[in-house]
């Protein structure tokens, strides 16, 4: 089970057009955002840690989600 609430994922969902959202999408989107979630951030701090930084900073998450 992912540490995302379901709320939040629930009304991404919606954004996406769907009137109605299963609990099981509701799980299965929050699965998967926190799998990616998980990616672009070891890959920020490889990034902060190559520039010598122990801080990871914006551009290294925005860099980081172009490379994953």
């Amino acid at each position: 089970m992912a540490e995302l609430p379901l709320a939040p994922v629930d009304r991404i969902i919606r954004k996406g057009g769907a009137e109605r959202v299963s609990e099981e999408a509701r799980e299965e989107l929050a699965d998967v955002l926190e799998k990616y979630g998980t990616e672009v951030s070891e890959e920020a701090v490889r990034l902060a840690e190559h520039a010598g930084r122990k801080t990871v900073k914006a551009e290294d998450i925005e860099l980081a989600s172009e490379r994953v």
